[in-house]
C-alpha cells in the first residue's frame, strides 16, 4: 500500500508545497488512512498529489522527524510501526503537561471558557449518539486542545500536541470499542465539573483517571494488530 488511488488536489490548501504535502500526509497517517508498515513510494506520492519529488522528500524527512516515517536509505520508506514502549513513555509525557493544565484551568477558569467546554461537551454526546467516531475523535481533541489552551501559554498545546503523537494514531483504534466513546464523554463531564467547581484536586484527580485508561485499552492492540507493532 502506497496511499490512496485517487490524485489529492492540494492547490488549495495555504502555505509552501512542502508544507501541504506534510499536512496531508501526515494527517493521512495520524488517521489510520496509511496504516502503520505501509510502504511510501515517492513516485506514486509525487503522481497521487501533482508535485515533483523535492516537496515530497522535504515532507518525508519532516515526518520522520516526528517519528511517523521510517526512511531506510537503499530501502523503502514506510510508515512507521508502533512501539510500545514509546506510547507508555508518550503517556507519562501527557499526563504530566495536562493534569498540570487541568489544575491551572481549575484555578483560574473564567465563565467563557466553561461555556466553550460545555458546548464541545454537548457535540461529543450529539456524535456519539449518531456514532460518528471521526467526528467524536476530533470533539475529543478539541476538548483537550481547549483546556491546554487556557493555561495561557501559546506553546503547551502545540508541545503536548507533538509529543504524542503515536498516541493520537493509536487512538484512532481504540475509540469504535464498543461503549468506549460514551464512558469518554463521562470522564470529560468529570473533567467540567471539576473546573467549573474550581476544584483543583477533583480536576487533576478526573483527568489523571481519564488518561489513565488510554495505555490499558491500547496493550491488547499489540496482539490484534501485530503487523502495526514493532517487536516487544
Amino acid at each position: 500500500m502506497t496511499f490512496v488511488s485517487e490524485e489529492i488536489d492540494i492547490n488549495g490548501m495555504d502555505g509552501p508545497l512542502g508544507q501541504r504535502v506534510y499536512t496531508v500526509l501526515r494527517n493521512r497517517i495520524l488517521d489510520l488512512t496509511l496504516p502503520p508498515g505501509a510502504v511510501l513510494r515517492k513516485g506514486a506520492l509525487c503522481e497521487q498529489l501533482g508535485v515533483s519529488r523535492s516537496p515530497v522528500a522535504e515532507a518525508l524527512a519532516r515526518l520522520s522527524v516526528d517519528g511517523l516515517v521510517d526512511i531506510i536509505p537503499q530501502s523503502a520508506t514506510r510508515v512507521s510501526r508502533f512501539s510500545m514502549a514509546a506510547l507508555k513513555e508518550e503517556s507519562f509525557l501527557r499526563d504530566a503537561v495536562e493534569v498540570a493544565a487541568v489544575r491551572a484551568v481549575a484555578e483560574s477558569r473564567t465563565d467563557a471558557q466553561l461555556v466553550q467546554l460545555s458546548r464541545n461537551l454537548r457535540l461529543q454526546g450529539l456524535l456519539v449518539e449518531d456514532a460518528d467516531f471521526q467526528g467524536f475523535f476530533e470533539a475529543d481533541l478539541q476538548f483537550h486542545d481547549l483546556i491546554l489552551s487556557f493555561t495561557g501559554f501559546p506553546k503547551v498545546a502545540a508541545v503536548a500536541g507533538q509529543m504524542s503523537l503515536q498516541l493520537q494514531r493509536a487512538r484512532v483504534l481504540v475509540l469504535p470499542e464498543p461503549g468506549r466513546p460514551a464512558q469518554a464523554v463521562a470522564e470529560h463531564r468529570a473533567v467540567l465539573d471539576a473546573i467549573a467547581d474550581q476544584d483543583t484536586e477533583a480536576a487533576k484527580t478526573a483527568m489523571a483517571f481519564h488518561l489513565g485508561q488510554l495505555i490499558s485499552r491500547i496493550e491488547p492492540l499489540e496482539k490484534q494488530f501485530p503487523d502495526y507493532f514493532r517487536p516487544s
